[in-house]
């Protein structure tokens, strides 16, 4: 099995780009921006700034914040607010837990076996939604 990353690794900061096929909507939004990480009390703070570029809109303004906590089975990401969101094992490639959300359900894959590129896909389906998100990530420097 691959090392794991730790919390430290990943302080250098990264760009990322991604594209959100939406089968639902019939079509693909794209966003770029960075993410910062940011140590705090219990691990990480992830800070993804960026443009979402909606077909047929002018560029957003898009940002979000969670909380990474690392232990000795991987790493935990929470929303901001503390809530669990899910999973996964900062190494190699490899699947993370699963988010149920309401009706609707979330689920991720990981890749580090770049790094320090790395990348997360998303597949989201259920009665309201139904898109697959891929986001490359490439360290600032």
């Amino acid at each position: 099995m691959a090392e794991w990353l730790r919390a430290a690794d990943f302080l250098q900061g990264f760009r990322f780009d991604r594209e959100i096929e939406d089968a639902r909507a019939g079509q693909v939004v794209r966003a770029e921006g960075t993410v910062a990480f940011t140590p705090d009390a219990a691990g990480l703070i992830y800070q993804e700034s960026g443009r979402l570029h909606l077909p047929g809109h002018a560029p957003m303004q898009a940002e979000r914040r969670y909380l990474w906590r690392f232990d000795a089975w991987g790493v935990s990401v929470l929303f901001a607010d503390g809530r669990p969101f899910h999973r996964f094992v900062p190494a190699g490639q490899g699947a993370g837990t699963e988010h149920p959300c309401g009706a609707d359900h979330y689920r991720v894959a990981y890749d580090f076996a770049g790094w320090p590129r790395w990348q997360a896909t998303w597949q989201v389906s259920g009665p309201r939604k139904d898109y697959t998100s891929r986001t490359a990530f490439a360290p600032l420097s």
